[in-house]
C-alpha cells in the first residue's frame, strides 16, 4: 500500500493555495503530499536583451530549496557563491514550460518572474513548482488585465506537470521520495490543460524499459495533469481568464 492509501494511478493529496503572499503580484503555495513549494510572481517592467525591441515580453523562473526542506540541513547556494548545475536545469525547465501557457507579444515588453522556494520536499518538487507556478503566473496576468495595463488574454493555455516512474515493476503516478529513490526508471511529465506534450524527461535506472511502460506512464502522467488542470481551475475560480 503506498502512503495516503492511494491507488498506483492516484495522485498525492493535492491543495492550491491562492494569494498567500502580500506583495507578489500573484502567488500560490502548492502542497503535494508533504512537498511543498511557494511560488510567487513578479512584475518588471522591462524584457532581456534578447526580447528588447519586438514589443513582446518574457517569462521566467527562479528555483530554490530552502536549507531545512529537507531531513538533513543544506547550505544555502548563495553562500556557496553559485548555483548548483541541478538548480539551473529546473528553474529552466519550469521557465520553458510556463511560456508554453502564454502568448509573450500579448503581454507586452514586461518581464514576470516566477520564483518557486521549496519549503518542504518529498520527492517531484519541479513538478509541483510547474503546476503551482502556472497558479502565479495567472493571477499575475489577471491583475495586470484589471489595472488595464494588458489588454485582451494572454494565457492560452493551462500547463501542469506531474511525475510517473515504475516501482516494483508497477507504473506509480506523482512519487514520492520514498518510491522517486527507488524507482526502475524515473519520469517527469509537462503537458497543457488540452494534454499536448510539453516536455518529457525519463531515465531508466539499472535496464532500459520497453515501450509497452512507456506508453503506460504517459497515459497516467496525463490523466494526472487532466485533474491538476481542474484543481488549477478551482484555484482561480477565473474560467474567463482563459483565451478562447
Amino acid at each position: 500500500m503506498r502512503a495516503h492509501g492511494r491507488q498506483a494511478g492516484q495522485l498525492r493529496p493535492i491543495s492550491l493555495e491562492v494569494n498567500v503572499s502580500k506583495h507578489a503580484e500573484g502567488s500560490c503555495l502548492a502542497r503535494f503530499g508533504d512537498t511543498h513549494v511557494l511560488c510567487t510572481a513578479s512584475l518588471e517592467n522591462r524584457v532581456p536583451p534578447h526580447v528588447m525591441g519586438t514589443g513582446a515580453g518574457w517569462v521566467t523562473a527562479e528555483y530554490g530549496m530552502l536549507p531545512r526542506s529537507t531531513n538533513e540541513r543544506m547550505a544555502r547556494e548563495a553562500a556557496r557563491g553559485k548555483q548548483g548545475g541541478r538548480t539551473l536545469e529546473i528553474q529552466r525547465l519550469i521557465g520553458r514550460a510556463l511560456r508554453a501557457s502564454i502568448d509573450l507579444s500579448a503581454l507586452g515588453p514586461r518581464t514576470l518572474t516566477i520564483d518557486c522556494d521549496v519549503i518542504q520536499a518529498d520527492g517531484g518538487t519541479r513538478t509541483a513548482a510547474i503546476t503551482g507556478g502556472f497558479v502565479a503566473l495567472a493571477l499575475a496576468v489577471k491583475k495586470l488585465q484589471k489595472a488595464g495595463v494588458v489588454k485582451g488574454a494572454p494565457i492560452r493555455r493551462h500547463v501542469a506537470a506531474v511525475s510517473v516512474g515504475v516501482v516494483d515493476g508497477e507504473v506509480r503516478l506523482d512519487l514520492e521520495y520514498e518510491e522517486d529513490s527507488t524507482a526502475e526508471v524515473d519520469m517527469n511529465v509537462v503537458a497543457t490543460g488540452d494534454l499536448d506534450l510539453v516536455e518529457v524527461q525519463g531515465t531508466a535506472e539499472g535496464k532500459a524499459f520497453g515501450r509497452s511502460h512507456l506508453d503506460a506512464m504517459l497515459d497516467a502522467a496525463l490523466a494526472g495533469i487532466s485533474d491538476l488542470k481542474a484543481l488549477q481551475e478551482r484555484a482561480l475560480q477565473e474560467p474567463s481568464l482563459l483565451a478562447p
